[in-house]
């Protein structure tokens, strides 16, 4: 019989939370009056507002916890008309109140690997022993086992694939670029956090996939294993700001049932 795992043990650490009542048509208004805006009003917006929305992006679900992002507030003037030219120079982002970089890491899942054990310890709660190997050897395994500039990524590739033959197994992670598309998973979570906690606040965002990613990399000094993946502008909406009604495809297009 295989060893249960973290996925397929049910573990009962003692904890319980009471849940919340919640109303959906007040989450409904959030989402329906999101907009990306292209134009901001000069109206500020608080750094409390700010603020939230980056407390609300750190509370979104990611990859087994290990919150792999970084957010950078642009506030001087100096630093967001900079960033503003590297986003070519977009009215979003010229006229944008904030600017926030969202980027996506792939650099200390190993570090959180050991902070989670860390902070579950400082509870006093035990750690559960399907957990503690799940950060101490499974993730090891799904996030490592590459070696620099991914030399190792064919030999992991191999394994899984022969492994696979037989088994339900893991597929990815492997390569650098999977990595990569893990971190930024999680981030982009949190990104439509930000957005909607701003919206809720009753300011506007634009998100913007749209600028020149080595000069922004270089403008915040970030590594190899950072990934600016999205500037997001916040600010009020102009009058003139929202350019056409929203459009959607039909829902049918996306949507199936199995």
């Amino acid at each position: 019989m295989s060893e249960e795992t973290v996925f397929t043990k049910k573990v009962d650490t003692g904890y319980r939370e009471t849940d919340v009542e919640v109303n959906y048509n007040e989450f409904k208004k959030v989402v329906d009056s999101r907009r990306s805006v292209r134009v901001f009003s000069d109206e500020l917006v608080a750094d409390s507002v700010i603020e939230n929305a980056l407390d609300d992006a750190l509370k979104a679900p990611n990859s087994s916890n290990l919150q792999p992002w970084q957010f950078f507030w642009i506030k001087s003037p100096e630093a967001k008309k900079e960033l503003a030219k590297y986003c070519f120079s977009q009215n979003g982002a010229k006229t944008a109140n904030h600017l926030i970089v969202c980027v996506a890491k792939t650099g200390t899942w190993k570090e959180h690997c050991a902070l989670t054990i860390e902070q579950m310890e400082a509870t006093g709660m035990e750690v559960p022993a399907v957990v503690r190997s799940y950060y101490t050897k499974l993730a090891p395994s799904a996030y490592g086992m590459m070696g620099p500039f991914g030399i190792f990524s064919p030999i992991k590739w191999l394994l899984y694939n022969i492994v696979g033959i037989t088994k339900v197994m893991i597929r990815e992670p492997v390569w650098p670029s999977d990595l990569k598309t893990w971190a930024v998973k999680s981030t982009a979570l949190a990104c439509e956090n930000i957005m909607l906690s701003v919206r809720a606040q009753g300011y506007d965002t634009l998100p913007m996939e749209g600028f020149d990613a080595k000069r922004v990399r270089k403008m915040l000094k970030l590594s190899c294993t950072d990934h600016p993946m999205m500037v997001i502008g916040v600010g009020q909406r102009a009058p003139e700001g929202i350019y056409g009604p929203q459009m959607r495809f039909d829902k049918a297009r996306f949507i199936s049932k199995l």
